[in-house]
């Protein structure tokens, strides 16, 4: 399964966590990053279950005894938690009628968890975890004045300092009886020598980082607009934005963060965007370098026609397999959720032998997507909270491709 895939499917998973709920406070949550000890994890569990004892309704304090158990139970199949660290889910959830079960779930996370975090409420604790989806791309961070500067990275909300300058530039006293305009002109050199230890540890540091969109640049006005007038930064390093903070440390990273908080969100959605223009401008000029439907994408994808693969994210369709466990009846359909029950009862038999059958489903999006990645192509998944993004899902269906060549 392709990364992408994956992103998608936690996706879908979180949705379907979301619409849970628990009778009362008993759904628990947990947030293990990878660095720590989970026989601690282990006693903290123990504890709580100790507390829950207090919990005055009888029916809460049983089903939150219930889910610490199974946590307890599935932690003691770890010696450690994995590279990005787990969020752990137990607790009893309402289902139809008065009816309830128990829902246990073990979610390996996209990027690394920070933080150890206990929740109990009546639902899930989901956003911690929705903040880390689609943190593929990188942006590189610079906090800089002339006494210091503090090159790191932002992936996701992961912000990882990389390096730490200190600058010779001496104080605006004048020392040793120069004169004002000698001394001057050693603080303009001093200061244009450290932009280039900046910028040579800027461009060092960025250069090996894969899925780089560019660099947002953070300081006081004067010192950050004359760094980025010197263009030290290689060619191919785009600025992407500046933005006044007060400090230059890790500090003045996130300071920058939060300072662009809006311009990070449209870096988000920019390629969703692009893509969708780019494949109607190509469905316009009408040269035969687009397709959309199932179908057509389909047949696109098996002679590996497909450069890029637009999905909508709105897409609620699974592929079901069908096939005999008897003779050679097999079958394939893509169907939304109403028609899969449908068409399960109606293959509920081989209607060729009426032997039992084997079916199996899997997500559309998925599907396609890793179909479109043993390919060579890439696949984009783009939102409906847009005017090309909703064309993509109500005018061709959500299925589109760009391609590499024409499908006769």
């Amino acid at each position: 399964m392709t990364d992408k895939s994956k992103e998608y499917q936690l996706k879908r998973e979180l949705e379907k966590l979301e619409n849970m709920e628990g009778e009362g406070t008993e759904l628990i949550t947990i947030y293990i990053p990878p660095d720590k000890n989970l026989n601690d994890v282990m006693d903290q569990l123990r504890d709580e279950y100790g507390q829950a004892e207090n919990i005055k309704s009888k029916s809460t304090r049983k089903n939150v005894q219930s889910a610490l158990d199974v946590l307890m139970g599935k932690l003691k199949h770890f010696d450690k938690p994995p590279t990005k660290g787990m969020v752990m889910m137990a607790g009893k959830i309402s289902t139809k009628g008065d009816k309830s079960e128990m829902k246990s779930i073990i979610l390996e996370p996209p990027e690394k968890i920070n933080s150890f975090r206990y929740h109990c409420d009546s639902n899930f604790l989901t956003e911690p975890l929705r903040n880390l989806i689609g943190t593929s791309k990188k942006i590189g961070l610079i906090v800089l004045d002339k006494r210091e500067a503090t090159i790191g990275l932002l992936k996701g909300n992961n912000i990882q300092s990389f390096k730490h300058l200190t600058s010779g530039v001496p104080g605006k006293t004048k020392a040793g009886g120069q004169s004002q305009a000698r001394f001057e002109r050693l603080r303009k050199i001093a200061a244009h020598e450290f932009f280039k230890r900046i910028a040579s540890s800027a461009n060092s540091i960025f250069k090996r980082e894969e899925d780089l969109v560019g660099v947002i640049i953070g300081g006081p006005s004067p010192t950050k607009d004359k760094f980025i007038k010197k263009d030290l930064l290689h060619h191919e390093i785009e600025i992407i934005d500046k933005y006044d903070v007060s400090y230059t440390d890790e500090y003045g990273l996130r300071e920058l963060v939060n300072s662009a908080s809006e311009t990070l969100e449209k870096i988000e959605s920019m390629e969703q965007r692009d893509a969708a223009k780019n494949f109607l401008k190509k469905l316009v000029e009408n040269e035969g370098l687009v397709t959309y439907g199932e179908e057509e994408v389909r047949r696109a994808l098996k002679i590996g026609a497909v450069d890029k693969l637009l999905l909508s994210s709105d897409l609620r369709r699974s592929r079901l397999k069908i096939e005999c466990c008897n003779c050679d009846f097999y079958k394939e359909e893509s169907v939304d959720d109403l028609e899969k029950e449908k068409l399960k009862n109606e293959f509920s038999k081989c209607p060729k032998c009426s032997g039992s059958v084997n079916i199996t489903e899997e997500d559309v999006i998925i599907e396609l997507s890793d179909k479109a990645e043993s390919m060579g192509g890439d696949t984009i998944v783009i939102d409906s909270d847009f005017e090309e993004g909703e064309q993509l899902k109500n005018a061709f269906g959500g299925i589109a491709a760009i391609l590499r060549f024409k499908v006769r």
